[in-house]
């Protein structure tokens, strides 16, 4: 029997973006979610036209959309075996995700982490403050925990079951790091694999703002520590 994969898009403010990005989603998914995270244009419409499962999570944040993506999961009859989660902005490649889940079908691996850092990067995809916040939290993630990553990146793939064992909490930028902190705390087996990355549709919400940037960076180092 074919595993059982299911995609997780936080959305917020995205509707010049999000129809390309469901339109390049592979056929091996049987269900793409995309929360709504109190977006106020058409993201919803342009979601549920493309053929998505709409959810609606108006508190504000990265964390608590996807949190409202698995929660909806859970309530579900017949569990996923694996969950990719992505961004709404078409800054990943959703074709990718094939092999993004190899690892997990093929190699008894729990988590895979699309890598920006190994793949190859758009000039101008990533600002130069999200580099070095990049680094900076990986290398923590080492000192700290002894694990080596390369990325935080959001385009990542995790056994559901998995995924719930983690008892992820961050409503916030610091749902990323938190869930390969927690990896590197339960000794899971995870990978990197590489991935492309191209410039966003539109302005991002984190490195396009002073505030928005500060905010994050604060989050994910405040989160490395908390865990300790």
């Amino acid at each position: 029997m074919a595993a059982v994969i299911k995609v997780i898009i936080p959305a917020f403010n995205e509707e010049w973006a999000i129809g390309l990005v469901l339109a390049e989603i592979p056929d091996l998914v049987s269900e793409v979610i995309v929360v709504n995270n109190n977006s106020t244009d058409q993201t919803a419409r342009v979601a549920a036209e493309a053929g998505a499962t709409v959810l609606h999570e108006a508190r504000q944040g990265y964390g608590s959309a996807c949190l409202k993506g698995i929660d909806y999961l859970k309530q579900q009859e017949l569990w996923p075996d694996i969950v990719v989660f992505l961004d709404a902005d078409h800054s990943d490649y959703p074709e990718e995700l094939g092999q993004l889940v190899a690892p997990i079908l093929e190699a008894d691996v729990e988590m895979v982490i699309g890598s920006r850092a190994l793949g190859q990067r758009q000039r101008g995809s990533m600002m130069p403050q999200q580099i070095v916040g990049n680094w900076l939290a990986t290398t923590l993630l080492r000192w700290l925990y002894g694990v080596r990553y390369t990325d935080l990146g959001p385009f990542r793939a995790i056994r559901f079951k998995t995924l719930l064992d983690l008892d992820m909490r961050d409503t916030t930028y610091g749902w990323t790091v938190e869930m390969q902190l927690k990896a590197a705390k339960q000794t899971l087996s995870v990978r990197e694999v590489p991935v492309r990355y191209r410039r966003r549709i539109g302005t991002s919400k984190i490195s396009g703002t002073l505030k928005g940037t500060l905010f994050a960076g604060w989050k994910i180092i405040t989160t490395i520590f908390r865990y300790l």
